[in-house]
């Protein structure tokens, strides 16, 4: 989501939908961003905010910037992931993590020349806030031009980084990667990735999200909304998505003048 400058009227969010057999991880670098879902969970989420919420069973689900920066405009900058669960979690019942940007594990490597912020999982025995189904881990690394970093990973775990800004490279190789590339990594016990000298004037540092987790190795059928094992538990979704099953919304509450 972004980064973007938005011009006034520009910011726009999603109607009322339906989720199930899957979790929302959405993290709000720069702006503002209102989530509201029908099983009572939500808030306002903002510079380094994570919102973690579990559709399991099914629910319904908004998000929106808010009236006031879709009035002003502004710079808006984030990323949401859909995190698969696992056959015996699929109809859970739904859950929601508010995790705050102050709340992260925050560490730096010995040489200073990278800050980690931790937000699920662990590194090196550090854990962060967020609590998940499966071993998951998710690191928000800002690396400063120059500096290369090499963070132990565990060997069951798949790797990825994904460039929010900046440009660098990765592996032994050095392969190069940039803003919007997501590089994926091999077999091993470590990451390593390595900030360019030279970053663009608007960016100075690299800054990389990464995501690993234990493989779930069991089929899967998605469409839409909707993240189930076989094509039989999505059509049974889309009925109780049709029959009111996944939810309401919530009535908006507002205040009359003069009676009625």
């Amino acid at each position: 989501m972004g980064e973007v400058e938005y011009q006034p009227g520009e910011p726009k969010g999603t109607p009322w939908h339906p989720h199930r057999g899957f979790e929302t991880v959405t993290y709000i670098i720069d702006g503002i961003f209102d989530h509201q879902d029908s099983n009572g969970g939500g808030g306002t989420i903002t510079n380094g905010d994570t919102q973690w919420m579990t559709a399991g069973s099914g629910l319904l689900h908004i998000e929106a910037p808010p009236e006031s920066l879709v009035v002003s405009g502004g710079l808006f900058h984030g990323l949401q992931l859909w995190v698969n669960l696992p056959a015996k979690d699929k109809m859970m019942a739904p859950r929601y993590q508010d995790i705050r940007g102050g709340n992260v594990q925050l560490l730096t490597t010995p040489d200073g020349g990278a800050l980690l912020r931790v937000i699920a999982g662990e590194l090196d025995g550090h854990a962060g806030p967020g609590v998940t189904h499966t071993p998951i881990t998710m690191i928000h690394a800002t690396v400063a031009p120059g500096a290369e970093v090499t963070l132990p990973w565990r060997e069951d775990f798949n790797g990825l980084a994904y460039v929010l800004a900046g440009k660098g490279s990765v592996g032994a190789e050095r392969r190069p990667i940039h803003l919007g590339q997501t590089a994926v990594f091999g077999t091993g016990g470590s990451l390593a990735f390595r900030a360019d000298e030279k970053q663009d004037s608007h960016t100075p540092d690299l800054e990389v999200v990464l995501l690993g987790g234990q493989p779930i190795r069991e089929p899967m059928a998605h469409y839409g909304p909707f993240v189930m094992n076989t094509r039989e538990e999505l059509q049974q979704a889309f009925e109780d998505f049709q029959k009111g099953r996944l939810g309401t919304i919530p009535a908006v509450h507002g205040m009359y003048e003069g009676g009625l």
